[in-house]
């Protein structure tokens, strides 16, 4: 994801979307908070966006940008441009001062501001920054918020470290969220994860409850014996979505025993490699 111009997009946005009138008021608002180094003032004007821009969706730009993309994928309406290119603004203009304040929206926010800032992290300036503020979104149990940093967002694959991005899988999991929002499962996919879930699937089958298929993606590199034993299971099982996924780890695991397990499912080996089965189309 290449996130540059922020601030020249997100103002084109409002620009096309709002009146002259309210887009005066913003950038005057922002003006107003710069010169005068006013961080209250800034947690007002964060709060005020909706009543001064209204709530309504936002126009295709045809940009074809990585921002605009994410806009769309994050459905976006204007007031969420308009609150997270306030704080683009206030950032480039004087980040040593705003950013600790900036920081602090997820102690004074209400749940439709902390979802703004915590579904958008990633388009401000040095967004590790606020790495903490959204390793605490984890701990949430509304699941609105907790979607808010986990679900299509970007932001937890590049900056959280291994134990925080386990956390929010597992979380994910525990909430019945949909594990396929998440964003680059194969890239931190790491070995106590897999141990993770392999540990939490044996607790889930001796209560004799259900696990989601996708559970399992991230176990594909780190084939133990025991979870080689996990996917035998789930090839036996009478669930074809439990047969499929356990297909899908054994074939792209590259583990010789792996692909021994696969032997008798030469049908869904073949759609694996015509690639008409594959993570993206599981539960079709």
């Amino acid at each position: 994801m290449q996130l540059n111009d922020v601030s020249e997009q997100l103002s084109k946005i409002i620009e096309n979307t709002v009146e002259n009138s309210v887009r005066s008021w913003l950038e005057e608002k922002i003006q107003e908070i710069i010169e005068g180094d006013k961080p209250r003032e800034m947690f007002m004007a964060y709060s005020l966006v909706p009543t001064k821009i209204g709530k309504q969706g936002i126009p295709k730009m045809g940009l074809g940008t990585d921002v605009e993309k994410y806009l769309e994928v994050q459905r976006a309406d204007i007031h969420q441009v308009a609150r997270i290119y306030l704080l683009v603004r206030l950032l480039q203009a004087n980040q040593n001062f705003f950013a600790p304040k900036v920081a602090k929206i997820i102690q004074v926010a209400d749940t439709g501001e902390l979802v703004t800032f915590l579904k958008f992290l990633i388009l401000l300036p040095d967004p590790g920054t606020y790495r903490d503020q959204a390793v605490d979104a984890l701990r949430t149990n509304v699941t609105q918020v907790f979607n808010a940093i986990a679900a299509h967002n970007p932001y937890p694959a590049r900056f959280f470290n291994e134990q925080q991005w386990n956390q929010m899988y597992l979380k994910m999991a525990f909430m019945q969220g949909d594990l396929s929002t998440l964003v680059d499962i194969d890239s931190r996919a790491n070995a106590e994860l897999a141990r993770i879930i392999s540990d939490y699937a044996h607790e889930r089958w001796a209560a004799s409850r259900n696990i989601d298929p996708y559970f399992w993606r991230p176990v594909t590199a780190f084939l133990s014996p025991g979870l080689l034993k996990d996917m035998q299971r789930l090839l036996e099982s009478n669930d074809s979505l439990e047969n499929r996924a356990a297909v899908l780890c054994c074939y792209h695991s590259g583990k010789p025993e792996a692909k021994e397990l696969l032997v008798g499912y030469p049908e869904w080996v073949e759609q694996v490699k015509n690639k008409t089965l594959s993570w993206k189309t599981l539960k079709n």
